[in-house]
């Protein structure tokens, strides 16, 4: 495995190349469109990429205005929490550790903040199964599913962040 890429704050110009990329990846993370992207970005406490759209990981704090299913499903159980809505590596960067690169970046971030915990939720019908193992070699464990009115079928899970 090579090294991973520095990672960097998504910028302006990165949002076409990282809309693109994300909708590649549409069935695991969501389709979106240039404006509701956009508005993503900005929301967020946590965007990074690295390379020409090589990888992108996406995280709110509890503050965010995000209207959104699993979103609201994890506010309404947990006072103050990091929710990574999507992470994603391009076909081409895939192999490089940029996907736990990422998440030590974030994990690293959340502590500076005195956040405890990261959440995220897992397709688990459809099955993601990659996804599942990825998040459970990086600490996290199921606290909750739900079917959501897409007929999607998730799990959420947490990272309990030590000090």
């Amino acid at each position: 495995m090579s090294t991973p890429a520095s990672f960097r704050d998504v910028l302006a110009d990165d949002l076409p190349a990282l809309l693109a990329l994300n909708n590649a990846h549409a069935q695991a993370l969501s389709w979106q469109e240039p404006d509701a992207f956009a508005g993503l970005i900005a929301m967020a406490c946590f965007a990074q990429t690295c390379g020409q759209a090589d990888a992108l990981l996406v995280a709110l704090d509890q503050d965010a205005r995000y209207d959104n299913a699993n979103f609201a499903w994890l506010a309404a159980r947990l006072d103050r929490f990091v929710y990574i809505d999507r992470v994603v590596v391009a076909d081409h960067a895939q192999g490089r550790g940029l996907a736990g690169a990422l998440y030590a970046a974030l994990k690293q971030w959340a502590r500076a903040q005195r956040h405890e915990r990261l959440v995220c939720e897992i397709n688990l019908e459809p099955p993601n199964p990659a996804s599942v193992a990825f998040h459970e070699r990086q600490g996290f464990t199921q606290i909750g599913q739900a079917t959501l009115a897409n007929g999607k079928h998730v799990g959420y899970f947490q990272c309990l962040l030590q000090p």
